[in-house]
C-alpha cells in the first residue's frame, strides 16, 4: 500500500487539512454569494432611452442655464402692478403656479414644470428605498445604472440630530448617481430674492388679475378646433374657461383701437409686396425651425454674452400660443420657449425681447424706490405698458436684415377686427395675410380668448400693446435715455426724466446690446425705412 506524501507548507510545517463539516459550510457560503451575484446580474438593465429623458427632464426645469429649462411655465419678471394682487408681506413663494408674465400666456408651462418636479421626487424616494435594501447583502454589487457607487464601507460618518430625551442617528441623503455623458456640468441656480414685486409686464390691473390669468385659455381649445376645421371655416367656437373671469374686468379689455390701423395694413402689405406670403416671409428671414440640442445652445451662447447664465431655468414645450413666456415657478425666473416657432434667425431676438428687455428691466426694478405697489404710487408713476412692450418688440427684430414689424402689425389688425366681428368672419378676413390655417386660428384665438360666444364682435384688446408701444418709441427715439430706460426698472419712457434724480443706477443689468449707443440708434432708423415710417407721420399720430 502506497501512502501519499504528507502536505506541508513551504515551511515544512505540517498543513492542516479542515474537517468535512468546515468544507460544507465554506462551500454553502460560496454557493450563496455566487447566486446572489448571478440574481443580480439577471436584472433588467434600466432602459437606457429612460435614464436619457430623466437627464433631459432636470437639464430643463430643475437645473438653471449657468448651464439648462424660465418666460424672469414656461425667465420671466412679474411687473410691479401684479403685486395689487400679491400682500405685501406674503411670500412670493406661495403664489399660485398659474400666475404668467402677461395674459397671452398658457398655464401650462408653469404646471409641466410642478408635475416634473413631482416625478423627480417619486423617484428619488424609489431610489432610496433601492439604497436601503442593497444594504441588506454583505458586498452588494454596484448598480447597472452607476458605475461610480460607492462602498458601503466608504460611507460618510452618519449625521447627528439631536431631539428632547434622546439622541438619533440618521444615515446621509442618498445622491442621484446617473452618469451623465457629453453633457455640460450645471451649476446650481442662483438665488432671485423678492421677485414677485418687479416682475411684472402688464398694465395696472385690479385684485382680481389672478382670475383672468388663469381664465384667458378656453379648456375646450382642442375640441372646439377640431369642430372649426370639420365645418369648413362656418361654426363659431363656443369657448368655455375654468374660472371664467368676471365680466367689468374683462369689459376692460374689450375696446379695440383703430388709431394705427392704417399703419399696421401698411406694414404688413409691403411684407407682402416683397416676399409674397407670410409663409415665404417666415421662411426667407426667420430661418429653419431649431431642434431642442440647437435651443439650448443659442440660449446658453446668449446667457453667456449678458452675464447671467444660471440665473434663469429654461423650459421648452410646443403648448404655448405665444413664442415664449417670462414667470416665475418656484421663486426661479422661468424662461419657457415655444419649440414649434424657434427659427435659426429669430431665436437670438427672441431672447433679447424675454431676456435683454423684460427680465434686465425686472432685476432693476428691485433695486429702486417704486419696486413695490406703494412706491409706484408714491412717485405717481405711469403704467409701463406700452412702454414695456413695445421696447421689448423693437428689441426682437432689432439686428434683423429686414426688420418688418409684421407680428405687432397683425396682432393690431386682428384685435381690431375681431372687435367688428364674429369669429368666422374674422377668420376668413386675415385669410389676405395668412394662408396657413393653424396660423390664422392661433391670432383669431388670441383676439378672441375672454370670450364665449365667438358669434358675436368682441375682442381680448391687449394685443394692440405692441405696435402702440413700439410707435411711441420711435417716435420720441431722440429724446429718450435708453440705457436708463432699462436701468431705471418697470417704468414709462415719460417718467425716464423725472425719476432719474431719485433712481439708483450703481451695478444696474443693461442689456449689451445698449452699450453701443450709435449702432443701436441706426438700427432703429433701419426700422423705421423698412417699414416706411417718417417721423411727420408719427408727430402727426402721437
Amino acid at each position: 500500500m502506497v501512502h501519499s506524501a504528507r502536505r506541508v507548507s513551504h515551511l515544512g510545517e505540517r498543513v492542516h487539512r479542515p474537517k468535512p463539516h468546515e468544507w460544507t459550510a465554506r462551500r454553502w457560503v460560496r454557493r450563496l454569494k455566487f447566486r446572489n451575484r448571478k440574481e443580480k446580474e439577471k436584472r433588467p438593465r434600466p432602459d437606457q432611452k429612460a435614464v436619457a429623458k430623466r437627464i433631459r427632464q432636470r437639464f430643463s426645469t430643475s437645473e438653471k442655464l449657468h448651464w439648462p429649462e424660465h418666460e424672469l411655465a414656461k425667465k420671466f419678471v412679474l411687473s410691479a402692478e401684479e403685486a395689487l394682487t400679491i400682500d405685501s408681506k406674503r411670500s412670493f413663494s406661495n403664489l399660485s403656479s398659474g400666475v404668467l408674465k402677461d395674459t397671452f400666456t398658457t398655464g401650462t408651462s408653469s404646471y409641466n414644470v410642478l408635475l416634473q418636479s413631482k416625478e423627480e421626487r417619486k423617484h428619488h424616494s424609489q431610489k432610496r428605498f433601492s439604497s436601503a435594501h442593497s444594504k441588506q447583502h454583505r458586498k452588494p454589487s454596484k448598480s447597472p445604472s452607476s458605475s461610480h457607487s460607492k462602498d458601503p464601507s466608504r460611507t460618510p460618518a452618519l449625521v447627528p440630530v439631536t431631539s428632547t430625551g434622546s439622541g438619533l442617528a440618521l444615515p446621509p441623503k442618498p445622491k442621484n448617481k446617473v452618469k451623465r455623458r457629453n453633457l455640460t456640468p450645471l451649476p446650481k441656480p442662483k438665488q432671485q430674492p423678492q421677485l414677485c414685486r418687479s416682475f411684472e409686464k402688464g398694465d395696472d390691473f385690479s385684485g382680481k388679475k389672478l382670475c383672468i390669468l388663469t381664465a384667458i385659455k378656453p379648456i375646450n381649445l382642442e375640441k372646439e378646433k377640431l369642430r372649426f376645421f370639420k365645418s369648413d371655416y362656418t361654426y363659431n367656437p363656443q369657448f368655455e374657461y375654468a374660472n371664467p373671469s368676471l365680466p367689468g374686468v374683462l369689459a376692460k379689455h374689450s375696446h379695440a383701437s383703430d388709431r394705427f390701423l392704417k399703419q399696421s395694413i401698411n406694414i404688413m402689405e409691403l411684407t407682402l409686396q416683397k416676399y409674397g406670403s407670410y409663409e415665404k416671409f417666415e421662411q426667407a428671414t426667420g430661418g429653419s425651425l431649431l431642434s431642442k440640442t440647437r435651443i439650448w445652445s443659442h440660449v446658453r451662447k446668449y446667457m453667456m454674452k449678458e452675464g447671467c447664465l444660471g440665473e434663469i431655468v429654461v423650459h421648452l414645450t410646443e403648448d404655448l400660443l405665444s413664442r415664449a413666456s417670462m414667470t416665475v415657478v418656484n421663486g426661479c425666473p422661468t424662461l419657457t420657449i415655444n419649440i414649434s416657432t424657434a427659427r435659426e434667425h429669430w431665436l437670438e431676438g427672441m431672447l433679447r425681447h424675454e431676456i435683454g428687455t423684460h427680465y434686465f428691466r425686472g432685476i432693476n426694478n428691485l433695486q429702486q424706490p417704486w419696486n413695490s405697489w406703494i412706491g409706484r404710487k408714491k412717485h405717481e408713476l405711469k403704467p409701463n405698458n406700452p412702454t414695456e412692450e413695445g421696447l421689448a418688440s423693437i428689441h426682437s427684430v432689432l439686428f434683423r436684415k429686414d426688420p418688418f414689424l409684421w407680428r405687432a402689425a397683425l396682432l393690431y389688425y386682428t384685435v381690431y377686427q375681431a372687435s367688428q366681428m364674429s369669429f368666422c368672419e374674422l377668420f376668413k378676413d386675415i385669410g389676405r395675410f395668412v394662408k396657413d390655417p393653424n396660423t390664422r386660428w392661433d391670432y383669431c384665438v388670441r383676439a378672441k380668448r375672454g370670450w364665449t360666444d365667438t358669434s358675436q364682435p368682441g375682442c381680448f384688446s391687449k394685443d394692440q400693446v405692441y405696435l402702440d408701444g413700439i410707435l411711441q418709441i420711435l417716435r420720441f427715439r431722440e429724446s429718450i435715455d435708453f440705457h436708463l430706460l432699462t436701468a431705471l426698472g418697470k417704468v414709462s419712457y415719460e417718467d425716464v426724466d423725472r425719476l432719474k434724480e431719485l433712481a439708483v443706477t450703481e451695478n444696474m443689468r443693461v442689456p449689451h446690446f445698449l452699450h453701443d449707443h450709435s449702432r443701436y440708434m441706426e438700427h432703429l432708423e433701419k426700422i423705421m425705412e423698412v417699414n416706411e415710417l417718417t417721423d411727420a407721420e408719427l408727430k402727426h399720430l402721437i
